[in-house]
């Protein structure tokens, strides 16, 4: 699997501390040339990096001195890729140090990868324009030090201390902030004047103060309502200008600005990920200091990757106001995602790159792009495919995040050295923008290429909503594997405060059973494609075949049971199908489903008029879960008048039970119409036969 031509690879033993086979490791990746293992690569053998910068792209098997060896290359003029892999904290560094050429190898045919092709940008301007937030003292004295960097402005909340400044360099206002939407460099702030002093019309001639008898203003030109004793002095005192009102009438107010610096004791956005631009360090002073320094960087122009690829086309989120499937909407942590009509819309400037959006959506309607699904899917084959050719055993993905989940999978090797373990020769760490994007598709496709098991690091600052969802997706797939045969457990959500309690984990973690033969299948952009291929694979492979397996509620897969009884066949299901799992018949009236195709989202049992179908989450896995099967079918009524079939005998009894007392069918005409095609209807209508009509009625007695 390993491609490393037109590649120059260079390692280092780290000073002798890592115990790498050279022989074995030129084997593993295929290298037409011996592999010269340098002891100080960063330091006296430095001039082998420097011979190596040539026209072919570098390989460097270290992370740790990557800035040193850019700023070389970059002194060297040279052109070539520089890319870098970690195998000492990853591989070498740990008690079966022996054992890890196999894992080594695979970490640098993954790192030998072409990089995915990049995704379109999501862009920020930001001007900054601030506004804080909070209390008068806390608030003023952050605006006093931040109107140097920033374009700021105050909204006071609550009359606390602090005075306002002798010049007026900045605006100030006073209120009840309302709500806080937007995103950096795009902010809605409301709020509402309770004050009797309006701060924009307030001149701070200090007249109020001087004549307020109860000393219930101070210099902060706010009315201290508990002391005001409604003398109105100050109404007087302010006169034409007109900032002190007790009977106001306009209260609302509304403002955009580039950053919030919000100083309330609860914030005024309560998503779990905030979005950037907007801080909310509460009163602790320190934290205050480090949000103020944050947001003092945020001007000028900045980009993310646009994260999320939506199909509304097969989004199973609602139909004619029907409401299906919000699963995408409940888990997201920073709120980008909401109902739009039968569709739902995602904010990407508030998409925080989690995926797991795309993690819980059944159809595949949002499909995470960072990276996308076949380019994870190349690398995840890369890595199993070079361990197990190079005589790897029982290989355990382990995936973490880029930030935290990072530190603690490196930290786990860096104690090896003080008393740990490292991480075990099996456990191969694969790191990604966030462990949230590993779905059903990613899980499954990796036993398919062949992993014994898949853990995945949370750090505890994922929000709660993910490890639900992670939870929930690896019982799926865990109950597929257990029932085709594949005994133990595959899947593990590891919750790790530190890499000594990750360490005990992963060493206390014991292989489960794999598939026989590795796939040999890239993984599809299309998640059911993906999930089909994968399915049909554990199948034909499996220890214990099965023909169907029933699954727990909210799977994605599964068949729909119909009472025939209650099914009058008026096919509002097909229309509210957003799959196409649900489909007509052409030569008769039935009722026809796929069952591949149906994602459980309760759209069809939800529109049913006569509440006739039940959803049953199950995995079918003959060859009749794709083909077309008949779930009800019905006698068909002929029309009475040129006797072509437009519907079934049992709708049109029930019409007719239905309406036969109706005074709008007292006639025999109306209910024989009933009985009738749409054309015959019309012809029959026009042509009256003496029938009484609405028009036959001038006035009322």
């Amino acid at each position: 699997m390993a491609n490393l031509k037109g590649k120059t690879l260079k390692v280092c033993s780290c000073n002798g501390t890592l115990a790498l086979d050279a022989k074995a490791l030129a084997a593993a990746l295929e290298l037409e040339q011996p592999l010269a293992v340098q002891r100080a690569l960063c330091r006296t053998d430095v001039a082998a990096y420097r011979a190596a910068l040539g026209e072919h792209d570098v390989i460097v098997a270290c992370t740790q001195e990557a800035p040193l060896f850019r700023e070389l290359a970059e002194a060297a003029g040279a052109q070539p890729g520089l890319r870098f892999v970690n195998v000492r904290e990853l591989a070498g560094w740990s008690h079966e140090a022996a054992r890890a050429t196999p894992k080594i190898a695979a970490l640098i045919a993954a790192a030998a990868l072409p990089e995915p092709e990049p995704v379109p940008a999501v862009e920020y301007k930001s001007g900054g324009q601030l506004l804080v937030i909070g209390p008068s003292a806390a608030a003023l004295d952050w605006a006093e030090r931040l109107s140097e960097q920033l374009e700021v402005s105050v909204l006071v909340t609550r009359a606390e201390g602090g005075e306002l400044p002798l010049e007026r360099r900045y605006p100030v206002w006073s209120g009840k902030a309302a709500k806080v939407t937007g995103w950096l460099g795009a902010f809605e702030v409301e709020w509402e004047q309770e004050n009797p002093i309006d701060l924009e019309l307030c001149t701070r001639c200090n007249a109020c103060i001087a004549a307020c008898p109860e000393n219930a203003i101070d210099f902060t030109y706010q009315v201290d309502l508990d002391k005001c004793k409604s003398h109105r002095a100050c109404v007087k005192a302010c006169g034409a200008i007109g900032a002190v009102d007790f009977e106001r009438q306009t209260r609302a107010r509304k403002e955009r600005f580039d950053l919030v610096l919000d100083l309330s004791a609860e914030p005024l956005i309560r998503t779990p990920e905030l979005p950037q631009g907007y801080a909310t360090p509460g009163t602790d002073p320190l934290e205050q200091s480090l949000a103020a320094a944050a947001l003092a960087q945020l001007t000028g122009e900045f980009e993310k990757p646009r994260f999320i690829v939506y199909k509304e086309r097969i989004c199973a989120h609602s139909r004619s106001g029907r409401n299906g499937c919000n699963l995408c909407i409940d888990v997201c942590s920073t709120g980008a995602i909401s109902a739009d009509g039968d569709h739902v819309k995602v904010e990407s400037h508030l998409c925080a790159g989690c995926g797991g959006c795309s993690t819980v959506c059944p159809s595949g309607a949002m499909g995470y792009a960072y990276p996308r699904v076949p380019d994870m899917g190349r690398r995840l084959k890369t890595l199993l495919g070079t361990y197990r050719e190079a005589g790897g055993t029982d290989a355990c993905l382990v995936f973490h995040n880029m930030q935290d989940g990072r530190a603690l999978v490196q930290g786990v090797g860096r104690h090896a050295l003080r008393g740990g373990k490292g991480l075990p020769a099996r456990a191969i760490p694969v790191e990604v923008f966030h462990v949230a994007s590993v779905g059903i598709d990613l899980l499954l496709g990796a036993i398919c290429y062949g992993a014994s098991q898949v853990a995945l690091v949370s750090t505890g600052r994922e929000a709660e909503a993910y490890s639900a969802a992670l939870a929930q997706q690896m019982g799926h797939a865990e109950t597929i594997l257990n029932a085709l045969g594949y005994a133990g457990r595959h899947f593990e959500l590891i919750r790790a405060e530190d890499p000594a309690s990750l360490e005990r984990t992963l060493w206390a973690m014991q292989p489960a059973k794999g598939v026989s033969a590795a796939a040999s299948f890239n993984l599809a952009a299309e998640k059911r494609g993906a999930l089909d291929f994968e399915l049909d694979h554990l199948a034909r492979h499996a220890p214990a075949p099965k023909e169907q397996i029933a699954l727990g509620r909210g799977a994605p897969f599964g068949t729909l049971q119909v009472n025939k009884e209650a099914c009058t066949l008026c096919k509002a299901c097909i229309g509210a199908c957003p799959e196409s799992a649900l489909q007509d018949a052409q030569d008769s009236p039935s009722l026809r489903f796929i069952e591949r195709n149906c994602v459980q989202c309760g759209l069809c049992a939800d529109t049913c008029p006569e509440h006739a179908i039940t959803l049953v989450p199950r995995l079918l896995l003959t060859p009749q879960a794709k083909q077309a099967v008949t779930l009800n079918e019905a006698e068909p009524f002929h029309c009475v008048r040129c006797g072509k079939p437009f519907a079934t005998r049992q709708l049109i009894d029930n019409m007719l039970g239905r309406l036969n007392a109706h005074s709008m069918f007292a006639g025999g005409g109306a209910l024989k119409r009933l009985q009738m095609c749409a054309d015959c209807r019309v012809i029959d209508l026009m042509e009256g036969k003496g029938e009484s009509s609405i028009l036959d009625y001038t006035g009322r007695r």
